[in-house]
């Protein structure tokens, strides 16, 4: 209906101001009666059926119905003997309740990544332009759209300036439709033909618009089709495919490994139940079934610290793939330089000018570049909109060219805005007779497009010595890093149809050129000069001239001697297969179009390299696609830009980047330990009942031991060492290959000697207890095994000796090592503890020898680690602190 009516009458029904919006108060209360803009979600599953499927795992069912059954026969015999059953299920649904927990933890940390990425929108409220989440968005909201942004809600259209609209989310047609706000349309007419609406979801990919909000949420287009509505499935990340495959094929060792020690206790005679409850509680204990949902939990924990140093991580895969980065593609301008531009030189065909030297050429060129300018002048005379041309207005205002004036007498009647193909973009404006056409843009590109210049306020033909002249004015400039902007116009008297870049951006009189230096950003150096030493390949990309490029490039340590620097039209004339072999001598590229950067993205790959793409337009979603890691950015990115990229910089800034490469080596490098811990304690497990078995000895543990064990060892190291503090030298490693696994250099035999190392230890206690007897054993055992677990989580924390990084950098491990001690101490010393768990108390001599055995790891380790120092000639560590310095 909203299509049929006019901008007046639709402004009149939901009681909307065009020109000021609506006021705060009537937005909040329009709030209240129609909620947020926002579609349904899948409906969460609650907290008791999350409980519920704690208990899903199969191992798990067959325990409880064991110890079920073990009550039943106990009952049955008369011997009232059910405390173990008693315990294992109350292990079992502490577990479970541990397991909720974490699974809760994982699931608000995707919630607050959700909210982290929340697209903005840009309304007028209380007669000013803000930006708010778009989920605020209301009904009679006035909502500004610009080329990249995603449309926010159903809205009619108050004006357009050559706006397209990209509604395959609606119609399946990737063409854009050209909008038109003046229509009033028919009422039965399809949404594809709709051209004075834009609809929620759909992409604005050219031009820009105001419009009114018709429809928000569920009563929107897109809210109306079942198929589009967002649900919470959370797939999962490569890794933890990996862990979970890995954690299966160990779950069926391990249950292999159990039926035969079920089949051996059964041959020497040991009670049926005892056996049955013994395997099945190795199974549960020992198989990692929950390696997928820890990898959870530390992604979440990382994606949180990065969140807090300005990168917003949309796509959890991507926090694995940060660590093994070797390639780093960045945008010049606001990624590696401020984005803060001051224009420091006007030139004509003679060279620099000034306000004292050829004053009427250079406000002139001055006027004219605040004509063709998209900034607007606020209150204070300040200047809001992009940095370059702020930096235009800004001087011309200084000077006594105030762009609202100079719009009162030259009235901007149509526009060719700027695209990064075109590089440049046009204004037209009415003049008393006829009108001005005014092109801006990069320097080479605007002269091709002249054919006259303006010199003391007279035009002249131009002719090749000239364009030679300005081609060496602005080489010059380059050279000395500034951007350059080259200012063009032509007077017409008629203007001439169709308005596009063939018929309007041709003939022009070429009129100046504006010179501005944008500094480097604080940090930047030093974090290029890291990647280098992280075996990190920085590469500029930009659409500056070469010279400008090469010049900052230099500066910043990008670009060296050896080095190339290339530009978009010498690309073009590589193939891709001499490009590709020659991908790694290229450090600047000047002059290039989104296309480029794909290009380049896809030659780095073909080379094996992981790569990092930056990009901020509509036309880099590509490109940040095809990059291993797509980044965009926060402050000056596009909606479109955004929602193709796995990471938003809030601050634009490529030392978030390098940080964020950082964090990510951190996080897998602790989650390798995790890894690490848990399935070489759950081997030292599986070994203590096998081989005791295999070694004629009696049962070594119990089921409730075990179930005790996995319960106090497994969760509270293994997250502890998932905190472990990141190692300063990480970065004076090489990029991780990314073909190898969790499980590559030599950490399955470092998982397996420790597995059996744990398990011999653990043997060793009961053989030593068994000189006294069974229930003294098994007691020495289960200590021994509990405490030589938490004492080799230490053992996790670095390659190299716990001495050299220090016990107490990492406050988690210690306070896991800590409770973990006294709750396995504290179950044998404590007699009614001691009673459940079939434990007896050790006099002081058992209990040295538990100590002993216990602390024997440590001691194992380290000097392993010394032995491994020795054949080396220094620790791996140590030769990291050599390369930093």
């Amino acid at each position: 209906m909203w299509h049929t009516m006019s901008v007046d009458d639709i402004s009149k029904k939901l009681d909307t101001n065009i020109t000021k919006g609506l006021t705060s108060k009537e937005a909040s209360k329009r709030q209240k009666k129609y909620g947020l803009n926002k579609l349904e979600e899948k409906k969460k599953k609650s907290i008791v059926i999350k409980f519920i499927e704690q208990f899903k795992d199969f191992m798990i069912i067959i325990l409880l119905i064991a110890a079920v059954i073990s009550m039943i026969v106990s009952y049955v015999e008369g011997t009232n003997d059910y405390m173990d059953s008693v315990i294992i299920i109350a292990i079992v649904f502490f577990n479970a309740i541990m397991g909720l927990i974490q699974e809760n933890k994982a699931e608000k940390s995707i919630e607050a990544l959700k909210k982290l990425s929340t697209p903005t929108t840009k309304v007028k409220r209380d007669n000013k332009i803000i930006v708010i989440p778009s989920e605020n968005i209301v009904p009679g909201d006035i909502i500004i759209l610009e080329a990249g942004n995603f449309v926010p809600a159903d809205s009619r259209l108050i004006s357009a300036y050559n706006l397209q609209v990209e509604e395959s989310a609606l119609t399946g047609e990737t063409v854009p439709v050209t909008k038109d706000s003046s229509l009033i349309l028919n009422q039965n007419i399809p949404i594809g033909d709709t051209v004075n609406m834009v609809f929620s979801t759909t992409i604005i990919t050219n031009g820009h618009a105001e419009a009114i909000v018709t429809d928000i949420g569920m009563h929107t287009k897109v809210g109306k089709i079942a198929k589009m509505i967002i649900t919470d499935e959370s797939p999962e990340t490569p890794l933890q495919k990996k862990l979970s495959d890995v954690g299966k094929k160990l779950g069926i060792l391990c249950i292999i490994i159990c039926i035969a020690i079920f089949i051996i206790g059964l041959f020497k005679n040991i009670s049926i139940t005892d056996m049955f409850m013994t395997s099945i509680g190795l199974a549960v204990a020992a198989i990692p079934e929950g390696l997928p949902a820890i990898v959870t939990i530390m992604l979440s924990i990382g994606v949180t610290k990065m969140a807090k140093k300005n990168a917003i991580i949309r796509k959890l895969p991507a926090v694995e793939t940060l660590g093994s980065s070797s390639v780093i593609c960045s945008d010049k301008t606001g990624t590696l330089t401020q984005n803060k531009m001051t224009v420091t030189k006007v030139c004509n065909l003679n060279g620099e000018i000034s306000a004292k030297i050829s004053s009427t050429d250079f406000k002139y060129i001055l006027e004219l570049g605040t004509m063709c300018n998209d900034s607007i002048i606020t209150h204070g005379d300040k200047v809001q909109g992009d940095p370059t041309e702020n930096a235009i207005v800004d001087i011309a205002l200084k000077n006594g060219k105030n762009k609202d004036k100079l719009y009162k007498e030259m009235k901007r009647v149509h526009e060719i805005p700027f695209d990064s193909e075109r590089k440049m973009m046009t204004t037209i404006h009415k003049l008393k007779k006829g009108y001005r056409i005014i092109v801006k843009g990069a320097p080479d590109v605007i002269l091709k497009r002249c054919n006259q210049y303006y010199l003391n306020n007279s035009c002249y033909n131009l002719n090749s010595s000239d364009s030679s002249k300005i081609s060496s004015i602005n080489e010059k400039m380059a050279n000395e890093a500034l951007r350059v902007i080259a200012v063009s116009f032509k007077d017409v008297d008629i203007l001439p149809t169709p308005i596009d870049t063939m018929h309007i951006e041709n003939d022009l009189v070429f009129t100046g050129l504006i010179g501005m230096i944008d500094p480097p950003r604080q940090g930047v150096r030093d974090a290029v000069f890291t990647c280098k030493k992280a075996g990190i390949k920085t590469v500029m990309i930009t659409g500056d001239h070469i010279l400008t490029a090469k010049a900052i490039a230099k500066d910043l340590g990008i670009y060296s001697e050896n080095d190339i620097a290339i530009t978009g039209n010498e690309l073009d004339k590589l193939s891709d297969r001499e490009f590709e072999k020659n991908i790694m001598k290229y450090s600047v590229f000047a002059r290039v179009s989104p296309e480029h950067k794909v290009r380049i993205v896809k030659a780095f790959r073909k080379n094996g390299n992981v790569v990092a793409m930056t990009g901020d337009g509509v036309n880099d979603a590509p490109a940040l696609k095809n990059a291993d890691i797509g980044v965009s950015m926060g402050l000056n990115g596009t909606d479109v830009a955004k929602n193709a990229s796995d990471m938003v910089l809030t601050d634009d800034n490529f030392v978030t980047i390098v940080e964020a490469v950082k964090e990510g080596r951190h996080i897998y490098d602790n989650i390798r330990k995790a890894v690490h811990f848990l399935i070489s304690t759950n081997i030292g497990e599986i070994v203590t009942i096998f081989v005791g078995l295999l070694l004629g000895l009696e049962t070594p543990l119990l089921a409730i031991h075990l179930l005790w064990i996995n319960l106090v060892t497994d969760s509270l190291p293994a997250i502890g060492l998932g905190l472990e503090p990141v190692d300063k030298y990480i970065m004076n490693k090489k990029p991780k290959d990314p073909k190898k696994g969790v499980f590559s250099d030599g950490l399955w035999s470092k998982i397996t000697f420790e597995g059996i190392m744990i398990g011999f230890i653990t043997l060793l206690s009961f053989y030593i207890g068994l000189s006294y007897n069974i229930d003294v054993a098994r007691t020495m055992a289960f200590v021994t095994l509990g405490l030589s677990e938490l004492i080799h989580s230490l053992n996790i924390r670095s390659e190299s000796s716990i001495f050299e990084i220090g016990f107490f950098k990492n406050k988690y491990i210690l306070l896991s090592f800590m409770l973990g001690a006294i709750l396995q101490i504290g179950v044998v010393v404590f007699k009614p503890l001691a009673i459940i768990f079939d434990a007896v108390p050790l006099n002081e001599i058992q209990w040295i020898y538990t100590i002993l055995l216990s602390i024997l790891p440590l001691v194992i380790m380290e000097s392993k680690k010394k032995l491994n120092e020795k054949i080396h000639g220094k620790t791996i560590y140590s030769l990291y602190k050599i390369n930093s310095n």
